[in-house]
């Protein structure tokens, strides 16, 4: 059962550190990493680096701000971003890429896979009126596709379309490590066709803080700059770097469980009057449904009447629901959410 008798399935960025972290964390050696001393930190980014298949790796506080590092290191001011309107960069980051002086051109893809022809026909080189193409952006899981597992021909395929035209690729793992374990390739594999990427160690991965960034030597020299820039820099980082070795290295297989949860949810809701969604888009750790007539209310009255009952999740306008499992849900926090929404909605078909 969740932490306080609450099951939380709002997001698995709720997720409390493991009793292995905190054990690392009282241990960690550290240094100062604006002066590039502190040896954890040093680690957690080496490790990072290999992990993803890339030269070298910066710990950054958030991946809101590790992707608007990337954007900037990537993208002179006026330089155009192709990414899918469904993007948690274009989405839930506050115009980031905005007060880099990027411009952001969206495409309509398919919960979350963007056709190559779309993509190719707007690359553009850029004149005295219009930007250039400077980045590709992809992301993987994708996060409003319902934590879809994009496949990798596709990402191979729009990466390679983006480097025929000379554009740089950014890859938005957040959770990418739920991809690795969905799709049994690893997230070396998952990264390769990509210039950067940046994964997230304060979700599924249960640390308290932090992404990090990974690319080219040279790529993360610059973006250390930007990073300082954004104010990301930190001092004795080290205490929660700890953290991320001991997720890198304990909880990454843990997610299966995570993925077997989400899918019994699912089953289960489906079978709850005026809830629609289809068990079989559930390819990671996330729930996306809505309510249709049968339900008799609306989202936000779900939730309100469900946060009663000590379950939590996000509406996300009218009609839809999203719900997270991680590693502070257990079978229990499944059956129990079942019974409170299979409740409050007034039984099953």
């Amino acid at each position: 059962m969740a932490h306080n008798d609450i099951s939380d399935f709002r997001s698995d960025t709720v997720t409390w550190p493991t009793p292995a972290m905190y054990e690392a964390m009282a241990s960690a050696p550290l240094g100062d990493d604006c002066f590039r001393d502190d040896p954890t930190v040093l680690q957690l980014e080496a490790l990072s680096a290999e992990m993803m298949g890339k030269e070298s790796g910066l710990f950054c506080p958030s991946g809101t701000m590790a992707n608007q590092v990337a954007g900037r290191v990537h993208c002179p001011p006026g330089k155009e971003v192709i990414l899918d309107e469904d993007c948690h960069t274009l989405n839930f980051e506050l115009a980031g890429l905005a007060y880099a002086g990027l411009q952001m051109r969206s495409i309509a893809g398919e919960r979350g896979l963007m056709a190559s022809d779309d993509v190719a026909r707007r690359l553009r080189v850029g004149d005295s009126h219009t930007p250039g193409t400077g980045l590709l952006w992809l992301e993987n899981t994708h996060n409003l596709g319902g934590g879809r597992v994009i496949p990798q021909e596709n990402i191979v395929e729009l990466s390679q379309i983006a480097h025929r035209a000379s554009v740089p690729v950014h890859l938005d793992g957040a959770r990418i490590f739920n991809a690795q374990v969905a799709s049994g390739i690893p997230a070396k594999k998952l990264a390769e066709p990509a210039d950067s990427v940046m994964f997230c160690l304060s979700k599924g991965l249960c640390c308290p803080v932090g992404s990090v960034l990974c690319g080219s030597e040279d790529f993360i020299e610059q973006a250390r700059k930007v990073r300082q820039l954004l104010g990301g820099t930190m001092r004795q980082a080290g205490i929660i770097a700890a953290c991320g070795l001991v997720a890198l290295r304990e909880n990454i297989e843990r997610l299966a469980e995570d993925h077997k949860r989400s899918k019994r949810l699912a089953e289960g809701l489906t079978d709850i009057t005026g809830i629609e969604l289809n068990p079989d888009e559930v390819d990671t750790n996330m729930v996306y449904f809505r309510l249709g007539e049968g339900a008799h209310l609306n989202a936000p009255q779900l939730g309100e009447e469900a946060h009663k009952e000590k379950v939590w999740f996000l509406n996300l306008g009218e009609d839809t629901i999203r719900m997270v499992c991680h590693k502070d849900i257990d079978d229990d926090d499944v059956e129990r959410a079942l019974q409170v929404i299979g409740g409050i909605i007034g039984g099953g078909r």
